[in-house]
């Protein structure tokens, strides 16, 4: 099961309700309360950004030769 941004609405939609079940691809899941909830919200929003990938920051290097016919 991908997930998708229409996930992510669904979740989205659940927490501003206050209700504490959602239907994602006709599949019902039930929280125990909100903060599972935004856990939830913050994963989908994690993997649908890329943020899932630990990358640090991109270092280049470089080197320089010079060929001066001494």
């Amino acid at each position: 099961m991908a997930i998708s941004q229409a996930d992510l609405d669904a979740l989205d939609a659940a927490i501003a309700s206050g209700a504490t079940s959602v239907v994602f691809d006709g599949r019902s899941i039930t929280y125990q309360n909100t903060a599972q909830m935004i856990a939830a919200r913050e994963h989908t929003a994690k993997v649908l950004n890329g943020g899932m990938q630990n990358r640090g920051p991109r270092v280049y290097g470089f080197r320089f030769t010079t060929n001066r016919g001494d």
